[in-house]
């Protein structure tokens, strides 16, 4: 079951809601550097600015593209409220997601929780 809502989630994220929330001019997104194009890949997401942090859980852990991305470069940039921040991403197994998605935008952590399969924190420390 987990494997066919990895599926169906990561096809309709694809296809359907990323380009469109991309287009929302105040909609947070993550970009990262793809690991074998080396081109920018920009992912939409819901996360929370801490003074010099941006947090997130992924719901599908290292599964998730950007996750993997991270992982070969973790050197980011993150757009929040319309303005792009550089940083550092850092994967956080050892942190609780389930309690992190508390403290997060409650209708992005709500889908978060009912589709994801791996959670996986990630801390985006902000150098701008």
């Amino acid at each position: 079951m987990s494997d066919r809502r990895f599926r169906a989630t990561t096809a309709f994220q694809r296809h359907v809601a990323n380009p469109l929330t991309r287009l929302m001019p105040f909609q947070t997104l993550l970009e990262t550097t793809g690991r074998v194009s080396r081109r920018p890949r920009r992912t939409p997401l819901g996360g929370r600015r801490v003074g010099d942090s941006f947090w997130l859980v992924s719901e599908f852990g290292t599964k998730s593209q950007y996750v993997r991305n991270i992982q070969a470069d973790p050197r980011v940039r993150v757009r929040i409220g319309g303005r792009w921040h550089s940083g550092t991403a850092h994967l956080l197994p050892d942190d609780d997601p389930v309690a992190r998605l508390r403290t997060l935008p409650r209708g992005n952590s709500m889908a978060v929780k009912v589709l994801g399969t791996q959670l996986l924190t990630i801390r985006v420390d902000l150098t701008d």
